[in-house]
């Protein structure tokens, strides 16, 4: 398997918004609760926001240069 091979890259994208929209979800639910765990609440943001940077690199790379 190459390291870009464009089916695995698929897969993986498809992994990562289902992970993104699960932290989405956990995030507002930690928020909403009165005895908020501040710390937990960051590293899930610091974690969503890591996988967001993962789904665009993917993305980027899945799309043709359209200026080539």
């Amino acid at each position: 398997m190459h390291p870009l091979d464009p089916g695995q890259l698929a897969m993986r994208l498809v992994e990562l918004k289902s992970e993104h929209r699960d932290l989405d979800a956990a995030i507002a639910a930690l928020a909403a609760r009165p005895d908020c765990d501040e710390l937990q609440l960051r590293r899930m943001k610091k974690r969503k926001l890591a996988v967001k940077d993962q789904i665009a690199w993917i993305e980027d790379k899945l799309i043709p240069d359209l200026d080539a």
